[in-house]
């Protein structure tokens, strides 16, 4: 069953379309537009450009272009209705539809608020029920104040086995399919998670999706156990239909300013971690959710930021798997670096005892690669020719992996330096541990820069800036345009869409229901587009629209001046029209400046009966 037309032009409506794709986008302001790092195609430079108020955005490099139905659409390969409920139950917006069609994103909505519900009960119970005393002690040892237990939603599950779902009513469907609960061995409905100090996880654009959940410490330091097994420190919420955990970033939703400010974002190993970074003033710090940092996490952190610190300690952060790090490096072409700790000490026990040297560390942090081989030669036995052999031998491994030869060659002289070793005779035995080649070649720059798409001839100027104004201002300048004063074949169908539309979203529509591919292309692209008013002060639409006429009377002119050569007319028959029709063009700009442009258009209107000009 179809969305009717007014429902689909209310989900458009209703849809901030720059803070939908700034979940997946670090976007600027830039003038009365937003840009960024195009999520479709690699590039360095942002040539990505979205117009709120119109509700478009368009790529100056790879020339995608669309509106938020678009974007989703594209972003989560989904079909054109599909996109259309997701939008809509964003925007908490009833579809009209057939329910047995509408399930599945109906379903969904229930999910999430299941979710909500639970991360306000969980949190009032930490706050309140007697029996999360303990839970409260603990956060306090851990210098964690009410402000920073309200700002980050932090709960308490209590240990019993249905508390939450007997609280919020859960259906068993609903709390298995949302992560809150499962049917244990006898049938029964019990809460995934008991006795745990909860950590709501937000999806980036701020509604809760699952838990992370921290058992707490037992008096004697020994492992927590129930019936003989060791409970696992921390137990997150299994995958859903909400919550995928290999493209969700914990605080992401609240780190996304300041990692956009920076261009910077930090990534932890857990929860805590994060928070002791927003506490100590660092508020760009990130974590995965019980799952290691791997390709999917990279495709989002790049649509923020270009450099990627990792905050863990010192043994997690080696144990990276250094190969894939030097690819998703290049592949999304960020800058990997990792923040050295004091050994010991992860970053919530340095922000207790000092945070600016939290700060510190992020700041100072060294490439990947280099932290790996300060990992080797810091600890290297380099007073003899073996220690000093054995080391490089170590350091050659470890520059090996990575893929670009112009990087490993640095490393490789700063080990020679080391190890008092021949710059020579280390890159031969670096030739040797390359087992495939000396990786892949140096990426293709796609940089691209925010530029308009020059016109073909200067005739196109006037008509693509008309254009933009019609999108942009249509009452300024509608009232003073005609499509004969557009000679282009494809500026003249885009101007009769708007011409003929209640707005510029409706033209584009206009345009795509006709398959006019190249009409909707050119128009979302001047939606992103901002008109450039002149430097002298003066009005745009009216030296805009002074440029157009002169430009079509030329082309009438020059026609007629043919025709006269031609011997297909009479001079007679044309001279007084030619001769007004100038001095009608010099005074444009004159005190009569506007009578002169209704008379010159409606002359031109009158050329255009004669097919005339072309």
């Amino acid at each position: 069953m179809a969305i009717p037309d007014d429902e689909i032009a209310q989900v458009r409506d209703s849809t901030d379309i720059v803070a939908l794709i700034g979940e997946q986008v670090a976007l600027r302001k830039t003038g009365q537009r937003w840009t960024g790092l195009c999520p479709f195609h690699s590039e360095k430079t942002g040539s990505f450009s979205v117009n709120a108020e119109q509700g478009f955005y368009y790529c100056f490099g790879c020339h995608k272009s669309g509106d938020a139905i678009t974007f989703v659409r594209e972003t989560q390969h989904l079909d054109f209705l599909d996109a259309v409920r997701q939008l809509a139950e964003r925007a908490g917006i009833t579809l009209t539809e057939d329910n047995a069609e509408s399930g599945g994103w109906r379903d969904k909505a229930v999910l999430y608020d299941a979710v909500e519900r639970a991360v306000a009960w969980y949190h009032e119970r930490l706050l309140q029920a007697p029996d999360a005393g303990r839970a409260r002690d603990y956060l306090r040892s851990r210098g964690y104040d009410a402000e920073t237990v309200r700002a980050f939603k932090l709960g308490w599950a209590p240990d019993d086995w249905d508390q939450l779902a007997k609280a919020l009513r859960l259906t068993p469907e609903v709390a298995t399919k949302s992560g809150l609960g499962f049917m244990n061995k006898r049938e029964k409905l019990q809460d995934s998670l008991r006795n745990r100090v909860l950590f709501p996880i937000f999806e980036v654009g701020g509604r809760a999706v699952a838990f992370g959940g921290r058992i707490l410490p037992t008096a004697d330091g020994s492992p927590p156990a129930r019936d003989g097994y060791i409970e696992p420190k921390y137990k997150n919420t299994q995958e859903t239909a909400i919550y995928s955990k290999r493209r969700t970033l914990y605080a992401l939703n609240w780190a996304k300013q300041d990692v956009v400010r920076a261009s910077e974002l930090i990534v932890c190993e857990g929860y805590t971690d994060v928070i002791a970074f927003f506490r100590a003033g660092v508020p760009r710090a990130v974590a995965t959710c019980g799952t290691a940092l791997s390709e999917d996490h990279f495709r989002v952190m790049k649509n923020f930021a270009k450099r990627i610190v990792l905050a863990y300690d010192a043994d997690a952060a080696g144990q990276n798997a250094a190969a894939s790090v030097y690819q998703w490096e290049r592949a999304h072409e960020v800058n990997v670096a990792v923040a050295k700790f004091p050994r010991g000490m992860d970053p919530a026990e340095l922000a207790r005892e000092d945070p600016a040297a939290l700060e510190v560390a992020v700041r100072d942090a060294v490439p990947f690669l280099q932290f790996r081989l300060d990992a080797v030669l810091n600890v290297a036995d380099l007073d003899s020719p073996e220690g000093r052999a054995r080391t490089a031998e170590r350091a050659l491994a470890v520059i090996a992996e990575h893929p670009s030869d112009l990087v490993r060659d640095q490393y490789v002289m700063q080990v020679a330096d080391r190890c008092r070793i021949d710059a020579a005779r280390l890159r031969e035995g670096l030739a040797r541990q390359q087992r495939s080649g000396d990786g892949p070649g140096p990426r293709e720059s796609r940089t691209a820069t925010i530029v308009r798409q020059a016109p073909s001839n200067e005739g196109e100027r006037p008509e693509l800036e008309a254009l933009r104004l019609a999108v942009h201002s249509p009452d300024r300048v509608l009232p003073r345009l005609r499509a004969v004063l557009f000679a282009d074949g494809l500026h003249r169908r885009a101007f009769e869409s708007i011409e003929l539309a209640s707005s510029a979203t409706a033209a584009i529509d206009a345009a795509d229901e006709r398959g006019e591919d190249d009409v909707v292309d050119l128009l979302r692209r001047l939606a992103v587009e901002e008109p450039v008013e002149p430097t002298d002060g003066g009005d745009l639409v009216t030296a805009v629209v002074a440029q157009l006429i002169r430009q079509a009377t030329r082309a009438v002119l020059a026609q007629r001046q043919d025709a006269i050569r031609a011997g297909t007319v009479e001079v007679k028959d044309v001279f007084e029209e030619i001769a007004l029709a100038k001095q009608l063009v010099d005074s444009l700009e004159g005190p009569d400046a506007e009578a002169v442009e209704r008379e010159l258009v409606e002359w031109l209107s009158t050329e255009e009966a004669r097919d005339a000009p072309v």
